[in-house]
């Protein structure tokens, strides 16, 4: 069963838009009969997001059809989709009318407030797994291939264990400050749909006077954001905003600097707001842990426990479990919003779970003595910029296309990429922007004779300094 098959909320609104637009969840259910029509079944379709109406409606009621959607920004490069395109063979895509110069060979089925739903006729048969349910990108994608599978019981059980441990009730009322394309703002809107909330949606940025505007119009309850969301929140002196409505404030999608932590858990507890620090993975669909808001400063750093229904071990080199608190090890975590696996090719998707519950994360940790986890690096190079995950060692080989010698290294708030040709320097920084969709500001390119290396020929990173 998916995750909206029981939405029995027709009289509740279950979105406002910022141009004052209503709808009721009853608008949902004839558009999701409404696109049935056109889609069949266990069909993979893009669907291009943007914050919007027809974003939302349209991924409802992908899932409820059982039609499998891969969801992407309607920014996305063109020669990156294609790429996608390419290799999955979508047999229908759900765009912005803007971008249908794009697929002018692709016959149009229905189209509808500036959304279009479009098909490509080429005869394309491949198999589906019937659990199959969500394609995600593997966040910060660098243009790889590879997806996360994720299964339509990952789904229902992380929105659960989620309204769980926030209290999401009918009344909630958050506000779009993610994509809906990422996994972190996928599943605010499944933990508050289940539970008949009212999803404010707007495309407007938290610069914007307008976002404000709105949200207090509409009396907005919860704020969410990645780290550099609430360094522009320090920016734009949200601290001395007097916002009543919002009573809860989440992070995730990676390490918040620990000053800029404890400054925000203070400003909530003194201004009765509720602070929860998350932790999870797009491969755990995608919430691990929460820190209660009652923790928020005294375990200050923590990442907190496991979610209902999850469980998290450490353990050493040889997979052996540690028991002691304070003692780094492997974080693993055991759930049933654990993905299915990845897919690299087409063929990828009849595949069945290959995780079984437990992943891996690669991240390093460890427990204190009353039981709540702590971050403390990565086992693989992998860092996190605008909440979105970048694999260093895969951005070093897109990089050798352009620069024979280059190294990159960096931390959650900024990557630095080494190479020895100063002429570069420019071409290497726009490339990153495309590649990635982030702004040039959190690249840092350096000049370096040579690039240190071992007598085996591997580079040292240790050398580098950030």
């Amino acid at each position: 069963m998916s995750i909206f098959d029981q939405l029995n909320y027709n009289n509740n609104y279950i979105a406002i838009t910022d141009d004052s637009r209503q709808f009721k969840y009853a608008d949902l259910e004839n558009f999701s009969n409404k696109i049935k029509c056109f889609i069949k079944k266990r069909s993979i379709v893009f669907c291009l997001c943007k914050n919007n109406i027809e974003t939302l409606f349209g991924y409802c009621s992908f899932i409820k059809n059982k039609v499998v959607p891969l969801m992407l920004e309607a920014s996305i490069n063109i020669d990156l989709l294609n790429s996608l395109i390419n290799i999955y063979s979508p047999k229908f895509i759900w765009l912005p009318e803007e971008l249908i110069v794009n697929f002018s060979d692709w016959e149009i089925l229905y189209s509808i407030h500036g959304y279009v739903l479009v098909r490509n006729n080429s005869n394309n048969y491949y198999s589906i797994h019937n659990d199959l349910a969500l394609l995600l990108t593997t966040s910060g994608s660098t243009g790889s291939a590879k997806l996360v599978r994720l299964s339509y019981e990952n789904l229902k059980s992380n929105a659960i264990s989620i309204s769980k441990y926030l209290s999401i009730d009918k009344n909630e009322r958050p506000i779009t400050t993610l994509p809906i394309s990422y996994s972190f703002g996928i599943s605010i809107i499944n933990s508050h749909l289940i539970n008949g909330a009212t999803i404010l949606l707007t495309n407007k940025s938290l610069m914007e006077r307008k976002f404000w505007s709105f949200l207090e119009q509409e009396k907005c309850t919860s704020l969410s954001g990645v780290p550099f969301t609430f360094e522009m929140l320090k920016k734009l002196r949200f601290y001395n905003m007097d916002l009543p409505s919002v009573t809860t404030i989440t992070q995730a999608g990676g390490k918040m600097n620990i000053d800029l932590n404890s400054e925000l858990a203070k400003f909530c507890k003194k201004n009765n707001k509720r602070l929860f620090i998350m932790y999870g993975q797009t491969e755990a669909s995608p919430r691990m842990s929460y820190l209660p808001y009652q923790k928020a400063i005294s375990k200050l750093g923590s990442v907190g426990i496991a979610i209902p229904g999850g469980e998290f071990n450490i353990i050493d080199h040889n997979d052996e479990v540690i028991s002691e608190s304070n003692v780094e090890g492997e974080l693993v975590y055991k759930g049933n919003n654990v993905s299915l696996g990845y897919a690299n090719c087409i063929n990828d998707l009849s595949k069945g779970d290959e995780n079984n519950g437990i992943l891996y994360t690669g991240d390093i940790a460890k427990m204190d003595k009353e039981g709540f986890y702590y971050i403390t690096g990565r086992k693989k190079r992998f860092i996190k910029l605008f909440g979105n995950r970048i694999n260093l060692d895969e951005v070093e080989g897109l990089l050798k296309n352009i620069a024979k010698d280059c190294v990159c290294i960096g931390n959650d708030n900024q990557m630095i990429v080494y190479i020895c040709d100063h002429s570069i320097i420019k071409k290497i920084s726009n490339f990153l922007s495309l590649k990635l969709g982030l702004h040039n500001s959190v690249f840092s390119i350096r000049i370096i004779e040579e690039i240190p290396k071992n007598s085996f020929g591997k580079t040292i990173y240790s050398k580098l300094r950030m």
